[in-house]
């Protein structure tokens, strides 16, 4: 039987969901490796609206998982439907989503807390050994959401990687075509569209991201 992934989605668009680009990369490659792949997001309102062409917020009420589903189809799945028993591992693509829905690190920076629908659907997977790769400011997640002293990437941004070290993890610098492993915890990560001028140099990194994933699944 094909291994599962579960992605975890946002929102749609980087500047206040997920970070489309991420999304369809991460999709194309699992894939065109056999791997299978459920969406899923939380149930409920964007704290932030955002026009993507000014990169104004606005007033405006969207829901997550239906904004979601843009990218993932009709099939995106509530998060609170993930059961660890029916995937494999877990990939997180970036964008804002990520510190303003997922988590509040756009406002709370290391005094952040996850999205408790977060924690509750994936804690369970990390006590399990089963593997996670993250992309873009997906990685800020990792100190508060599976524990400290675990290697992770954002990139080379100086002001991310200090927050992710006094929030207890472990940060290495890298370039956009690489990935930091973390064998011990099962975690991958790399920096995407952190980094990347455009979809062809994101690729390097979030397929060499999904290779490695593939290893530990």
């Amino acid at each position: 039987m094909n291994k599962q992934v579960a992605v975890i989605l946002s929102g749609c668009g980087t500047e206040d969901g997920s970070e489309a680009r991420e999304v369809i990369l991460t999709l194309l490659g699992l894939d065109q490796r056999g791997i299978g792949y459920r969406c899923f997001a939380p149930d409920g309102d964007q704290p932030r609206v955002v026009d993507h062409r000014s990169g104004e917020a606005y007033d405006a009420t969207r829901n997550v998982l239906r904004e979601a589903a843009r990218l993932g189809g009709r099939e995106t799945l509530d998060l609170a439907a993930l059961d660890p028993d029916d995937v494999d591992g877990v990939v997180i693509p970036g964008g804002v989503g990520v510190i303003h829905t997922l988590s509040d690190f756009a406002t709370a920076g290391t005094e952040m807390s996850v999205l408790p629908q977060l924690r509750d659907a994936l804690v369970p997977f990390h006590e399990r050994g089963k593997p996670f790769g993250l992309m873009g400011y997906a990685p800020l997640l990792v100190p508060r959401l599976l524990g400290e002293g675990i290697a992770v990437t954002v990139g080379q941004n100086a002001e991310l990687a200090g927050a992710i070290s006094s929030m207890g993890g472990l940060h290495k610098s890298c370039a956009v075509n690489e990935v930091a492993i973390d064998r011990e915890h099962r975690v991958v990560s790399t920096p995407a569209f952190l980094l990347a001028g455009g979809p062809a140099e994101a690729s390097t990194g979030i397929f060499k991201l999904i290779d490695r994933l593939a290893e530990m699944l």
